[in-house]
């Protein structure tokens, strides 16, 4: 068995290395892809440096990944040589569970991520359960759309689940990685949307992915004067906030949703969730058909994140510029193995 070369890191916040694995006998259900592209999330640096207390090194992080499928097991459904696919926060559930058999197949308790307990796609190759792999559409450029399949799918599942309509008024909390892909999302879907954000100089790009609108959440008397307007909130960032007066923001039945990884426990007054008969509620990235669903989608409208690329031989230079609070909006590695 021929070996996989990928970048590694060996313990909490070191520099990711080169790195050679045998990946064994390709199982029966799996299917086995050349990565030509990988986004960098910001789920990666936490997966790194083991913020979220989950990590198994050596970590090769890499859930963004498209490129072509090399290698299928005698029992994957579907699937050609040389079919483009992308693989994201998932690469396998259990397929029998009640979640999986209902759809549900990211909310099964053995779930795969494809990077804690699996090498993931900052490799030569990726492996992935047949029904993780998904599709990517003819017209979608495989280039920049590794992002979409964590970061799009997550600010995209809400309005799926949750039933949004294009009649409904969406806040999207956050200029960022999550939030300009969410302001796209909920512009093609229809609706009216505001965008609050902290850093006042991002108003005209805001308004330039989507939003009619442009709060800064800093500004207490913009922020009251947005009372009572919106049907959903989408708050994508991982820092603490006023939460009071963002579930001000919302109508009666209006939900705060939350998709930003915020590590600190949450303040919400009851009083407000029961006088308007309000919602807080979270979700993690999407199942299958809900990925498939977001890349058609997103082929449809012509809707791709912002991206910057780097050579995966540059990778802890593209760590760094993150760390940094630099990239504009999301990274992306192009596979340069030779």
């Amino acid at each position: 068995m021929t070996e996989i070369k990928a970048w590694a890191s060996h313990g909490p916040k070191q520099k990711l290395e080169r790195f050679s694995y045998n990946p064994g006998p390709l199982g029966p259900e799996e299917v086995e892809i050349v990565v030509e592209y990988c986004g960098l999330c910001h789920s990666d640096l936490s997966i790194i440096n083991n913020e979220w207390g989950m990590s198994q090194y050596p970590v090769v992080p890499g859930h963004e990944a498209t490129g072509r499928i090399v290698a299928i097991g005698e029992q994957a459904k579907g699937f050609q040589v040389g079919q483009r696919v992308g693989v994201g926060w998932n690469s396998g559930s259990c397929m029998h569970c009640h979640h999986c058999m209902g759809g549900n197949n990211n909310l099964c308790s053995e779930a795969q991520p494809t990077i804690v307990g699996h090498r993931g796609g900052f490799a030569e190759k990726l492996r992935a359960h047949w029904a993780w792999a998904i599709p990517l559409p003819d017209n979608l450029d495989m280039s920049s759309a590794g992002p979409l399949l964590c970061g799009g799918i997550t600010v995209f599942s809400p309005l799926l689940t949750f039933g949004v309509k294009p009649t409904d008024h969406v806040g999207i909390v956050g200029i960022g990685g999550l939030g300009h892909m969410g302001l796209k999302f909920a512009k093609a879907w229809g609706c009216e949307v505001t965008a609050f954000t902290s850093n006042e100089s991002k108003a005209d790009e805001a308004r330039s992915f989507g939003a009619h609108h442009v709060v800064s959440n800093r500004d207490a008397t913009a922020m009251l004067k947005a009372a009572n307007s919106l049907d959903m909130l989408i708050v994508t960032v991982n820092v603490p906030l006023d939460w009071p007066a963002f579930l001000q923001t919302l109508k009666p039945n209006g939900r705060l949703h939350v998709v930003g990884a915020v590590l600190e426990p949450m303040q919400i007054p009851a009083m407000d969730l029961i006088s308007g008969q309000k919602s807080v509620s979270g979700s993690p990235t999407g199942n299958p058909i809900a990925l498939a669903t977001m890349l058609e989608f997103a082929a449809r409208h012509n809707i791709s994140p912002q991206v910057e690329h780097f050579p995966m031989s540059r990778v802890n230079e593209a760590i760094e510029h993150l760390a940094a609070g630099k990239a504009r909006y999301r990274i992306v590695l192009d596979a340069d193995f030779g």
